[in-house]
């Protein structure tokens, strides 16, 4: 098995350590696509404990782990948490809803109890002298930090063309709703004979490296809790890392505003965009996540945590309204999100919808429609400004060796200017267990352990941001960020919130993230319907039968809106119910 079979084996073979034998009368409680409030209930009831629960998610790790790759650790400890939060509901203490039960964290948050790796080579082992603020934030709460989820090295900011859901320590992770891996050979070159994407310094853009036939949609992975491997997730987000792999495993997800949730402890790529957030298969387990995670007051180690007011007593579930559609205000933002456009002084157009979604997002619309919802045709006015200055569509992120100083006037260097300042600034929090101690040192590692698979694509994301020099860029990243800013909110989602007095916009899956993720915008997605997985630059060959992608419906409004936001999911998700669990995982 790609995961410690031994010492997985050795906590299952324990399994059993005293536990007293459930009453013969009473059916096995099973937790596969069992929600938090299930669980919560068996327990409660006595059908069921939380070490039977830890057991059984173990259990299915072992069994499925190797045709999905979902974990990267799993936590030696976890069935002594779970006796001892047993032992608490014996005594009467239950510290809230999360009380013995299992979530996974992706692994660039830290852990004390078990390694933080971000799937970097050189952080193989590293277990940090802190835990993150909402890892504690969880314990505090009662959940059983089962495992470290897999995901894309260091959170997909290490090189061009490299396959999400792809790092150096575990491979390529593979979605279960479809656990192949890709057939096709070498894509086509484009018109010009130059590739975009794959091998690092110009090399061919392929298919046949070991990537899934179906991807997982980005580094929070996911792919674990749409298997029942525990009760939910979570995962990071700066630009579609919630919301990409919510998307593709039929998963509701929330990312919320920037702030809401403690970045410290994080291994981060920028603190302008970067936020944690829940990964659950429903509304309601994602609310519950995001009420554990938030602080019950600003947390003195990430001053954006002051931004949003918790609810009352971070309770979300007060939100969970299955008429809250009813008088609600939703626009639809065609230009580029549904139908294709051509940005002022470009020939081509870009974006829309291909037929197939085109008709998911129609019924979506119309269930909106029927639920009593009014829906408002709402452009974004930044994509549509016939200004190219103006022009969210034409101001894209500087990456890659094309980007360098000097040759990145055009996009902005939000990312490539954070990763140097907060990486470095997150590796001498370490201290001495550090492994390297600058990002330098780190792509100094990478190339010195190139044999050993450090950098199989590169690390042109790396290179970047490293030739950053904090002090002399640091005008352009204001300026940038001042951009960013208008172009995301002020010029873009807030304006148009605010010309057609709407509750949210509605994206077709994860199309929102990029423009939410400038100025830090929160987005619900909701599982919703399947669409054929079909590429056509670079087809599947014949004969090959590709399964379908999942693919939800988003909720996207202004800073702090996270209430209202999942007000509308949850009702959406109560009219729809479209979740199904992956093929062949057991039940």
């Amino acid at each position: 098995m790609r995961l410690c079979t031994t010492a997985l084996l050795a906590l299952l073979a324990c399994a059993g350590c005293n536990q007293p034998p459930a009453p013969a009368a009473v059916a096995p409680f099973s937790v596969v696509e069992a929600t938090i409030p299930d669980m919560q209930a068996a327990m409660q009831d006595g059908r069921t404990t939380s070490r039977a629960i830890v057991t059984e998610y173990l259990t299915r790790i072992a069994m499925y782990e190797d045709g999905i790759n979902a974990v990267i650790a799993v936590n030696p400890h976890a069935l002594d948490d779970a006796d001892a939060r047993d032992r608490e509901r014996a005594e009467g203490r239950v510290r809230g809803p999360l009380h013995g039960i299992p979530v996974a964290l992706k692994d660039n948050v830290l852990t004390t109890f078990m390694p933080t790796t971000g799937g970097a080579l050189a952080f193989d082992g590293l277990v940090p002298p802190y835990d993150a603020t909402l890892t504690k934030n969880l314990v505090d709460a009662g959940a059983i930090i089962i495992a470290k989820t897999m995901m894309t090295e260091l959170a997909n900011w290490v090189a061009n063309g490299m396959p999400g859901n792809y790092n150096a320590l575990k491979g390529y992770g593979f979605n279960p709703y479809d656990p192949r891996r890709d057939p096709r050979g070498p894509a086509p070159a484009p018109p010009g004979g130059r590739r975009s994407g794959g091998m690092e310094g110009g090399g061919p853009a392929r298919s046949d490296d070991g990537r899934p036939a179906l991807g997982t949609g980005g580094s929070s992975s996911g792919t674990g809790t749409a298997s029942s491997f525990w009760a939910a997730n979570v995962g990071t987000e700066t630009s579609g890392s919630i919301l990409s792999p919510s998307n593709q495993n039929m998963l509701a997800g929330i990312k919320p505003t920037v702030g809401r949730i403690s970045r410290y402890g994080v291994i981060p790529i920028t603190a302008d965009q970067d936020t944690a957030g829940p990964m659950a298969r429903t509304v309601t387990d994602a609310a519950i996540m995001l009420g554990a995670l938030e602080g019950a007051a600003p947390d003195p180690n990430d001053p954006a945590t002051a931004a949003c007011e918790p609810p009352p007593n971070r309770d979300y579930t007060v939100h969970l309204k299955a008429d809250a559609l009813k008088g609600a205000r939703i626009g639809i933002p065609r230009a580029s999100f549904y139908d294709p456009v051509t940005p002022p002084g470009r020939t081509e157009p870009r974006g829309g919808l291909n037929p197939a979604q085109r008709q998911v997002m129609d019924e979506a619309i119309a269930i909106l429609t029927k639920a009593g919802a009014e829906v408002v045709e709402a452009d974004i006015p930044s994509v549509v400004d016939a200004d190219p200055a103006n022009n969210f569509l034409l101001w894209g992120t500087c990456a890659g060796p094309d980007d360098v100083h000097g040759k990145d006037a055009n996009c902005s260097s939000a990312l490539k200017y954070g990763m140097k300042r907060d990486f470095n600034a997150w590796l001498a929090s370490l201290g001495d267990r550090a492994p390297v101690k600058t990002l330098t040192a780190l792509r100094e590692w990478n190339l010195a352990h190139q044999n050993m698979g450090a950098i199989k694509y590169g690390q042109a994301q790396l290179d970047v941001s490293d030739e950053v020099d904090l002090e002399r860029d640091r005008a352009k990243w204001e300026a940038d960020r001042r951009k960013d800013i208008f172009l995301g909110a002020t010029h873009g989602i807030d304006e148009a919130l605010k010309a057609h007095t709407l509750d949210a916009l509605l994206f077709p899956g994860a199309s929102g993230a990029g423009i939410a993720a400038k100025p830090g915008y929160p987005t619900v997605i909701v599982p919703f319907a399947s669409v054929p997985n079909a590429p056509t630059n670079n087809p599947f060959p014949p004969g090959f039968d590709a399964r379908p992608a999942p693919y939800g419906v988003s909720f996207t409004g202004t800073a702090c809106s996270e209430p209202r936001l999942i007000e509308l999911a949850f009702a959406f998700e109560q009219l729809t119910k479209r979740r199904v669990p992956p093929p062949g995982i057991g039940r």
